[in-house]
């Protein structure tokens, strides 16, 4: 039986200043979208199977998930065309998130970073909506996290004429740098970052926490990227673990919870070493994993991704156990300073 049929009162987030109410966790649409690549390494998480994601996305609405993330590169338009049909004629009722930034050749899987012109950024806005089935976004997120700071200012002054034209009702940067976040953020159309952060720390730049205060300050939300470790704090890898060969985990060089196409055996003692805090009232670790999330800031919205009904139905029902207590939140901030 389903959240709402229980009577259980959905907690719900705003995405930064601009009013939209979300359910306090989205659903990340990186998975769904099947293998593909850029720059020549595999940057999918396998192969898909379109109905069952149909499914889960169901399941998760059913659970009381009113956020979808996704981006035109993931399966080179393939995720964005799998949620636009999961959600066709509830249009309104969801709160969608793209990306843009990577181009690829008609017919391929293989991604490349475009030139980010005023024109390209509207073709791949105008691309984007056909694929999802809708006439707007509710935010869109520009994906090339290191992107020239210099050049950065006329992607933003671009995006605030779709704001004013009513394409989009606001935009952020998916980045792990500082900088970055803070130009999009004096922008009047910036609703939110999007940054790796989750229990083990945050992006490799080291400006995790910076870039959360920024969100605080400027009244942005922190979309969660990773908020599982890419499944390692999901608690079902081991020191042996693989992955296919187009999974992007197994030659992933920009995450350190993986060596050599295997699991961090240091990542994986750390688990160990919280997991009955992040197991307590009856949560799975990686529920637990979620409501640390929750718990570290109130502009936080984790967005974990997910390829079938059974993941979803997981990572959805953390919203019927919420935050962690400030006391395990301490306790855990000891354990691994330790």
């Amino acid at each position: 039986m389903d959240r709402s049929a229980r009577g259980v009162e959905m907690e719900t987030r705003k995405i930064g200043h601009s009013g939209i109410e979300v359910s306090a966790m989205g659903f990340g649409c990186w998975a769904i979208g099947g293998p593909f690549n850029v720059e020549n390494r595999p940057a999918g998480w396998g192969g898909v199977d379109d109905d069952e994601s149909i499914r889960a996305i169901h399941r998760a609405v059913e659970l009381g998930v009113t956020f979808f993330d996704t981006a035109n590169v993931y399966g080179c338009g393939h995720s964005e065309e799998v949620l636009g049909k999961a959600l066709a004629g509830k249009r309104d009722r969801f709160v969608i998130a793209t990306k843009f930034g990577n181009s690829w050749k008609p017919g391929t899987i293989d991604a490349f970073p475009a030139e980010m012109t005023p024109e390209e950024i509207r073709r791949q806005l105008e691309d984007s909506l056909r694929r999802l089935g809708t006439d707007y976004l509710d935010l869109y997120q520009f994906h090339l996290w290191d992107f020239p700071l210099d050049k950065a200012e006329t992607v933003r002054d671009t995006l605030d004429g779709l704001v004013e034209a009513g394409k989009i009702r606001g935009y952020g940067w998916s980045t792990d740098l500082l900088a970055n976040a803070r130009l999009f953020a004096d922008g009047p159309g910036c609703i939110a970052v999007q940054q790796q952060l989750n229990v083990f720390g945050g992006n490799p730049a080291g400006d995790s926490t910076a870039i959360l205060e920024l969100c605080e300050k400027k009244n942005l939300a922190s979309l969660n990227r990773a908020p599982l470790a890419m499944g390692i704090l999901t608690g079902k890898f081991t020191p042996d673990t693989t992955f296919p060969a187009d999974d992007v985990r197994s030659k992933v060089q920009w995450f350190e919870g993986f060596k050599d196409g295997r699991p961090n055996p240091r990542w994986l003692e750390r688990i160990e070493a919280v997991r009955e805090i992040l197991t307590s009232g009856g949560r799975t670790l990686a529920q637990g994993a979620l409501a640390w999330l929750w718990a570290r800031s109130s502009k936080t919205i984790p967005i974990p991704g997910f390829k079938n009904v059974k993941q979803a139905e997981e990572n959805a029902r953390a919203l019927e156990h919420g935050a962690l207590t400030a006391d395990q939140m301490r306790r855990i901030d000891e354990i691994l300073r330790s």
